[in-house]
């Protein structure tokens, strides 16, 4: 059984940074593409960044050149770093494990970008 557990989510303001944090249970991480998802209220969550296990990352339109995703696989780990954050970041954000035929998802972290 997979086990996705993130942090780093908080209150910033408009400009500020946050670094998300994703801690992946589980064998052979290094083989499996990670995403960070996420989803404001009363709208449906969409893709912010991915990375594949070979580190070949893709980007949402939205946040290309203020976040950027990486991952650590000796330590099971995959990032979010978010700057320059607006209030429309302001969403729970979701890490995601995808296996090809299942994809694991964490409990999610709430970012919140507001003066």
């Amino acid at each position: 059984q997979v086990q996705l557990v993130e942090s780093g989510g908080g209150l910033v303001q408009p400009g500020g940074s946050l670094r998300l944090s994703c801690a992946a249970t589980g064998s052979r991480f290094i083989i499996y593409d990670m995403a960070w998802y996420r989803q404001a209220p009363g709208k449906q969550r969409e893709l912010v960044a991915g990375i594949t296990g070979g580190g070949r990352t893709n980007y949402d339109d939205s946040v290309k050149g203020r976040f950027a995703i990486s991952r650590d696989n000796a330590k099971n780990t995959v990032y979010l770093q978010m700057n320059s954050l607006k209030p429309e970041d302001t969403a729970v954000y979701y890490c995601s494990q995808d296996r090809g035929s299942l994809r694991y998802w964490g409990q999610g972290t709430q970012v919140t970008v507001s003066s």
